[in-house]
């Protein structure tokens, strides 16, 4: 029984390299959507280039504002997600194969890309999400048409929304960090009782 329990955990333990499919496909994913707002941004650049010709009518140099602002962002938002799936994909492979050690080691690495846990993948994940939807609020937002007072309370009510999920997310990082003050505080005190 104990070779065959030794084979069966070891499979077991192993199996966790299925995780590699994620890594990569999220990777690539990341790079993939890198790459197409890039080359928005490359013809965003190009048609931006026509604001100051002489022969466009105000309307016209209107028209070609807000379609601009409105690309830019999308492309905001392209990278934005993006990232999301650069934060996943390495967030996987710490959670599930191995530290990056290049990442731990590096004073320049970024804190959001080291993951200690699936919690901390879980609130990077969702802070980068918020931003996503915040970006296609104000997407949504200068594209809309208000045409009855009711539209303009529903767009306060979102931006009232957004103001309050940015508040909770600023203070649940602030009462961890408190939480987690507090109690390295309190352990020196019981070894010292």
């Amino acid at each position: 029984m104990g070779l065959f329990e030794k084979l069966f955990e070891g499979a077991l333990w192993n199996s966790r390299f299925i995780v590699m499919t994620a890594v990569i496909g999220s990777l690539l994913a990341g790079i993939a959507i890198f790459y197409m707002a890039t080359v928005d941004v490359v013809y965003l650049f190009k048609h931006a280039m026509h604001y100051a010709d002489t022969d466009l009518t105000t309307e016209a140099r209107k028209l070609l504002h807000d379609s601009t602002v409105s690309h830019i962002v999308e492309v905001v938002d392209g990278y934005l997600l993006a990232t999301v799936m650069l934060i996943f994909s390495l967030g996987l492979y710490e959670l599930f194969i191995s530290d990056i050690n290049q990442a731990h080691g590096s004073k320049s690495s970024s804190k959001i890309l080291v993951i200690d846990n699936l919690d901390d993948l879980k609130s990077r994940l969702a802070k980068v999400i918020l931003m996503i939807m915040i970006v296609t609020l104000f997407e949504n937002a200068l594209n809309m048409h208000l045409s009855t007072p009711l539209d303009l309370v529903y767009l306060g009510a979102s931006i009232a929304l957004i103001s309050l999920a940015l508040y909770l997310t600023h203070a649940s990082e602030h009462g961890t960090d408190d939480d987690t003050e507090a109690e390295g505080k309190k352990t020196p005190e019981k070894h010292a009782h």
